[in-house]
Protein backbone atom coordinates (compact mmCIF):
# COMPACT_ATOMS: atom_id res chain seq x y z
CA UNK A 1 0.00 0.00 0.00
CA UNK A 2 1.16 2.83 -1.32
CA UNK A 3 1.46 6.13 1.15
CA UNK A 4 3.19 8.82 -0.51
CA UNK A 5 -0.25 9.90 -1.49
CA UNK A 6 -2.06 9.89 1.22
CA UNK A 7 0.78 12.00 2.96
CA UNK A 8 0.93 14.34 0.13
CA UNK A 9 -2.99 14.95 0.57
CA UNK A 10 -2.07 15.47 4.44
CA UNK A 11 0.43 17.95 3.92
CA UNK A 12 -1.92 19.84 1.21
CA UNK A 13 -4.74 19.69 3.24
CA UNK A 14 -2.95 21.86 6.21
CA UNK A 15 -1.48 24.77 3.95
CA UNK A 16 -5.07 25.21 2.78
CA UNK A 17 -6.46 25.15 5.83
CA UNK A 18 -3.38 27.38 7.44
CA UNK A 19 -4.09 29.73 4.88
CA UNK A 20 -7.65 30.00 4.80
CA UNK A 21 -7.10 30.56 9.32
CA UNK A 22 -4.18 33.49 8.51
CA UNK A 23 -7.00 35.05 5.88
CA UNK A 24 -9.23 34.89 8.99
CA UNK A 25 -9.25 38.79 10.57
CA UNK A 26 -8.98 37.57 14.56
CA UNK A 27 -8.72 40.89 16.95
CA UNK A 28 -6.13 40.24 18.92
CA UNK A 29 -8.39 40.35 21.89
CA UNK A 30 -9.74 37.27 20.69
CA UNK A 31 -6.59 35.73 20.00
CA UNK A 32 -5.56 36.27 24.02
CA UNK A 33 -8.51 34.42 25.15
CA UNK A 34 -7.87 31.82 22.25
CA UNK A 35 -4.17 31.60 23.26
CA UNK A 36 -5.74 31.31 27.39
CA UNK A 37 -8.35 28.84 26.32
CA UNK A 38 -5.95 26.30 25.01
CA UNK A 39 -3.37 26.90 27.94
CA UNK A 40 -6.42 25.89 30.24
CA UNK A 41 -7.59 23.01 28.14
CA UNK A 42 -3.68 21.79 27.56
CA UNK A 43 -3.42 21.82 31.59
CA UNK A 44 -6.16 20.05 32.54
CA UNK A 45 -5.52 17.32 29.96
CA UNK A 46 -1.66 16.70 31.70
CA UNK A 47 -3.79 16.87 35.00
CA UNK A 48 -5.72 14.10 33.98
CA UNK A 49 -2.93 12.20 32.38
CA UNK A 50 -0.57 12.71 35.45
CA UNK A 51 -3.06 11.27 37.85
CA UNK A 52 -4.04 8.12 35.43
CA UNK A 53 -0.02 7.33 35.13
CA UNK A 54 1.42 8.39 38.13
CA UNK A 55 -1.44 8.49 41.08
CA UNK A 56 -3.57 5.13 39.82
CA UNK A 57 -6.60 6.85 38.98
CA UNK A 58 -8.03 5.23 36.21
CA UNK A 59 -12.07 4.18 35.31
CA UNK A 60 -12.88 0.45 36.15
CA UNK A 61 -10.56 -2.08 33.96
CA UNK A 62 -12.77 -4.49 33.31
CA UNK A 63 -16.90 -5.20 33.65
CA UNK A 64 -17.97 -7.62 35.66
CA UNK A 65 -22.02 -8.26 36.42
CA UNK A 66 -23.74 -9.68 39.57
CA UNK A 67 -27.44 -9.95 40.34
CA UNK A 68 -27.74 -7.36 42.73
CA UNK A 69 -31.60 -9.12 43.85
CA UNK A 70 -29.46 -11.90 45.21
CA UNK A 71 -26.47 -10.76 46.83
CA UNK A 72 -27.25 -12.69 50.19
CA UNK A 73 -27.35 -16.11 47.63
CA UNK A 74 -24.14 -15.21 45.65
CA UNK A 75 -20.82 -17.36 47.11
CA UNK A 76 -18.93 -14.06 47.05
CA UNK A 77 -21.00 -11.38 48.60
CA UNK A 78 -22.42 -14.07 51.05
CA UNK A 79 -22.65 -12.46 54.64
CA UNK A 80 -19.93 -14.62 56.13
CA UNK A 81 -17.35 -13.67 53.14
CA UNK A 82 -17.83 -10.09 53.22
CA UNK A 83 -14.65 -8.12 54.89
CA UNK A 84 -11.14 -8.56 55.15
CA UNK A 85 -9.75 -11.63 53.17
CA UNK A 86 -6.45 -12.75 52.69
CA UNK A 87 -4.99 -15.84 50.47
CA UNK A 88 -2.36 -17.96 50.81
CA UNK A 89 -0.03 -15.64 48.63
CA UNK A 90 -0.55 -12.75 51.20
CA UNK A 91 -2.73 -10.93 48.97
CA UNK A 92 -5.40 -8.70 50.82
CA UNK A 93 -8.81 -8.01 49.45
CA UNK A 94 -11.80 -6.70 50.99
CA UNK A 95 -15.25 -7.42 49.75
CA UNK A 96 -18.29 -4.78 50.76
CA UNK A 97 -21.80 -4.22 49.97
CA UNK A 98 -23.42 -0.58 49.62
CA UNK A 99 -26.73 -0.18 50.81
CA UNK A 100 -29.34 2.22 51.43
CA UNK A 101 -27.33 4.10 54.05
CA UNK A 102 -24.50 2.03 55.21
CA UNK A 103 -21.36 0.15 53.68
CA UNK A 104 -21.16 -3.36 55.10
CA UNK A 105 -19.14 -4.05 56.78
CA UNK A 106 -19.32 -0.57 59.27
CA UNK A 107 -15.38 -1.50 60.15
CA UNK A 108 -12.74 -2.93 58.77
CA UNK A 109 -9.38 -3.16 59.85
CA UNK A 110 -6.26 -3.27 56.71
CA UNK A 111 -2.70 -3.10 56.46
CA UNK A 112 -0.68 0.48 55.88
CA UNK A 113 1.26 0.64 52.58
CA UNK A 114 0.13 -2.11 51.18
CA UNK A 115 -2.17 -2.94 47.80
CA UNK A 116 -5.45 -3.32 48.90
CA UNK A 117 -7.79 -4.78 46.15
CA UNK A 118 -11.34 -3.15 46.90
CA UNK A 119 -14.73 -5.10 45.58
CA UNK A 120 -17.77 -3.37 45.47
CA UNK A 121 -21.17 -4.35 45.17
CA UNK A 122 -25.20 -2.26 45.46
CA UNK A 123 -28.23 -3.74 46.50
CA UNK A 124 -30.54 -1.32 45.57
CA UNK A 125 -29.37 2.22 44.08
CA UNK A 126 -25.73 3.84 42.34
CA UNK A 127 -23.65 4.66 45.44
CA UNK A 128 -20.22 6.28 45.62
CA UNK A 129 -17.29 5.40 47.31
CA UNK A 130 -14.97 7.99 48.21
CA UNK A 131 -11.77 7.38 50.63
CA UNK A 132 -9.71 10.66 51.45
CA UNK A 133 -5.62 10.52 50.50
CA UNK A 134 -6.23 7.64 48.87
CA UNK A 135 -7.44 6.93 44.82
CA UNK A 136 -10.24 5.54 46.20
CA UNK A 137 -12.72 7.48 43.99
CA UNK A 138 -15.31 5.08 42.00
CA UNK A 139 -19.57 4.73 41.79
CA UNK A 140 -21.29 1.30 42.35
CA UNK A 141 -23.49 0.38 40.04
CA UNK A 142 -25.80 -1.72 40.60
CA UNK A 143 -25.56 -5.20 38.80
CA UNK A 144 -22.18 -4.71 37.79
CA UNK A 145 -19.04 -5.18 40.36
CA UNK A 146 -16.86 -1.90 41.02
CA UNK A 147 -12.65 -3.32 41.55
CA UNK A 148 -10.56 -1.12 42.48
CA UNK A 149 -6.42 -1.46 44.44
CA UNK A 150 -5.19 0.97 46.46
CA UNK A 151 -2.85 1.59 49.22
CA UNK A 152 -2.91 3.88 52.27
CA UNK A 153 0.15 5.62 53.08
CA UNK A 154 0.37 5.51 56.94
CA UNK A 155 -1.59 3.65 59.60
CA UNK A 156 -4.53 6.22 60.81
CA UNK A 157 -8.90 6.18 60.72
CA UNK A 158 -9.79 6.89 57.40
CA UNK A 159 -13.64 7.61 56.75
CA UNK A 160 -15.48 5.88 54.31
CA UNK A 161 -17.92 8.46 52.62
CA UNK A 162 -21.08 7.91 49.65
CA UNK A 163 -20.14 11.16 47.11
CA UNK A 164 -23.50 9.45 45.03
CA UNK A 165 -26.67 11.24 45.94
CA UNK A 166 -28.59 7.69 47.46
CA UNK A 167 -31.62 9.48 49.15
CA UNK A 168 -32.74 11.64 52.13
CA UNK A 169 -30.07 9.26 54.57
CA UNK A 170 -27.41 10.15 52.26
CA UNK A 171 -25.18 12.71 54.25
CA UNK A 172 -25.38 9.63 56.94
CA UNK A 173 -24.16 6.76 54.78
CA UNK A 174 -20.16 6.43 55.95
CA UNK A 175 -18.41 3.53 57.20
CA UNK A 176 -14.60 3.78 58.87
CA UNK A 177 -11.76 2.26 58.16
CA UNK A 178 -8.69 1.10 60.71
CA UNK A 179 -5.38 1.00 59.50
CA UNK A 180 -2.65 -0.41 61.27
CA UNK A 181 0.77 -0.59 60.91
CA UNK A 182 2.01 -3.80 58.38
CA UNK A 183 3.99 -5.16 61.25
CA UNK A 184 1.31 -5.33 63.61
CA UNK A 185 -0.90 -6.63 60.72
CA UNK A 186 1.48 -9.48 59.63
CA UNK A 187 1.52 -10.68 63.67
CA UNK A 188 -1.81 -10.51 63.79
CA UNK A 189 -2.32 -12.95 61.02
CA UNK A 190 0.04 -14.78 62.60
CA UNK A 191 -1.92 -15.31 65.02
CA UNK A 192 -4.61 -17.89 65.58
CA UNK A 193 -8.06 -16.72 66.47
CA UNK A 194 -10.81 -19.66 66.52
CA UNK A 195 -13.76 -17.61 66.31
CA UNK A 196 -12.45 -16.32 62.76
CA UNK A 197 -13.61 -17.84 59.53
CA UNK A 198 -11.39 -17.59 56.59
CA UNK A 199 -8.92 -15.22 57.73
CA UNK A 200 -11.38 -12.52 57.75
CA UNK A 201 -11.02 -9.11 59.80
CA UNK A 202 -14.37 -6.97 59.99
CA UNK A 203 -17.21 -6.23 61.80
Amino acid sequence: MQTEPIQAKCKQFCRDFFTQLNAVHIDHLERKWIAISIIIITLLVGIIVIDAFFHGVNPPSKVETIDSASLHLSKEFAEENLGVQTDDKGNVVVRMVAGRYSFFPKHIDVPAETPITFRWVSMDVLHGVHIPMTNMSTMIVPGYVAEITTTFPKPGEYPLLCNEYCGMGHNHMWSNISVIEKEHWTSKQNTPVPAAKGGSVNE
